[in-house]
């Protein structure tokens, strides 16, 4: 299941949402090339490098936020899902305000096959922020795996309901990756 976690990859899209958080949090502008240098690391995926500076960053200002979701953020893309659910569910508790760790707790939950505390959380996300469009997807996803999950075993107790099979392929086919878009024709 294709669930989006919270990072941007662009520059200028980091740079925005990091001092929009900053504003939001009161956090003085001076870190704002700690957080684009540890987005940067992110995007190459050079996770031990972004933990090493967002925990010498940590180290000075352990509170803040938005290091603690990027630290959190590299957790999860290093396989340390119980390290980035304990550092996402501390952002909940330290600032219920913020949408993003909700949504991405939420991934790591359907990660886990957890698909009712995703739901969970991603409903805490867009009682935060109802126009954010990644927690919206992901919130589709966990549906259609829950209705797939659903149709699945209806089809165990009932296998003479003829309708539940078209169902079922009807819910896993939105569980598949989207097929990359054709080339448009070229004239000859």
């Amino acid at each position: 299941m294709p669930m989006r976690i919270f990072t941007s990859c662009k520059p200028l899209s980091l740079f925005l949402g990091n001092m929009m958080w900053l504003a939001l949090l009161g956090m003085p502008a001076v870190h704002a090339d700690e957080y684009t240098e540890v987005n940067r690391l992110i995007s190459t995926k050079q996770f031990p490098q972004a933990l090493a500076s967002a925990d010498q960053h940590l180290a000075s200002s352990p509170r803040d936020p938005q290091m603690r979701f990027l630290k959190g953020v590299i957790q999860g893309e290093t396989a340390k899902t119980a390290e980035a659910m304990e550092s996402f569910s501390q952002l909940n508790r330290d600032y219920p305000e913020l949408p993003e760790p909700y949504n991405n707790l939420a991934v790591l939950y359907a990660g886990l096959g957890e698909f009712d505390k995703a739901r969970e959380a991603l409903t805490m996300a867009l009682r935060l922020n109802p126009r954010y469009a990644t927690a919206h997807e992901n919130l589709g996803d966990v549906y259609a795996r829950l209705a797939s999950q659903s149709y699945s075993r209806a089809l165990q107790f009932n296998t003479g309901n003829a309708a539940l099979p078209s169902k079922l392929a009807l819910a896993n086919q939105l569980l598949l990756p989207a097929a990359p878009a054709a080339a448009p024709a070229q004239l000859p």
